[in-house]
C-alpha cells in the first residue's frame, strides 16, 4: 500500500502528485510505482523544492499519470508524466513566466521546460521535467488548430 502522504521533498507530498478529479471521475487508479515514486523524488529535490524555496509556494496542475489516466486524457505514450518524471505547476506568489527563467537559471539538471499555453508573457502553467536525457529544452506550447505546437524559445 501507498501512503500519499509520503514526502517527496520539504514541501511536496505523494498526494499532490497523484491526485486527479478526471481519474476519480473515472475510476482510474492513479498509484505511482517504486521507480515512479524515485522519479517525483528526483523532480521534487532537483527542481521543484530550489524553486518553492526561492519563489513561493507552487499547485501542481498535473503530475503523475498512470497509463490509464495519460491514455484517458490523450498524453503520448511516453509522456514524462507517465513515468513520473514531470508536472505541470503553477506558482502561487510570482507569475509563471517567472518560474520558468528562475529553472532555467538555476537549475542545472532539467529535461524540459515548457510554457504551455496562454501567452509568452503569462504562460497557463509551467510544463518542468527532470528526464535523464537532460536535453535543456526550453518550449512553448501553442494550439494551432486542434494540435499542440511545442515551439523552441529562448529564455
Amino acid at each position: 500500500m501507498v501512503d500519499l502522504n509520503m514526502e517527496l521533498s520539504k514541501n511536496f507530498k505523494l498526494w499532490e502528485f497523484t491526485t486527479s478529479p478526471t481519474a476519480d471521475r473515472n475510476g482510474i487508479k492513479n498509484i505511482p510505482n517504486e521507480d515512479e515514486i524515485a522519479h517525483l523524488k528526483l523532480l521534487c529535490t532537483k527542481i521543484l523544492q530550489p524553486a518553492r524555496e526561492a519563489l513561493g509556494p507552487m499547485k501542481i496542475n498535473s503530475g503523475f499519470r498512470s497509463a490509464s489516466l495519460n491514455k484517458l486524457v490523450k498524453g503520448v505514450p511516453n509522456s514524462d508524466h507517465r513515468l513520473g518524471y514531470a508536472a505541470d505547476v503553477v506558482p502561487l506568489s510570482v507569475g509563471t513566466r517567472e518560474l520558468a527563467v528562475w529553472v532555467v537559471h538555476n537549475c542545472p539538471e532539467f529535461d524540459q521546460v515548457i510554457l504551455e499555453f496562454g501567452t509568452l508573457e503569462n504562460p497557463s502553467w509551467i510544463h518542468l521535467s527532470i528526464n535523464p536525457r537532460l536535453r535543456k529544452e526550453v518550449l512553448r506550447a501553442t494550439r494551432v488548430g486542434k494540435k499542440t505546437v511545442y515551439t523552441p524559445i529562448s529564455i
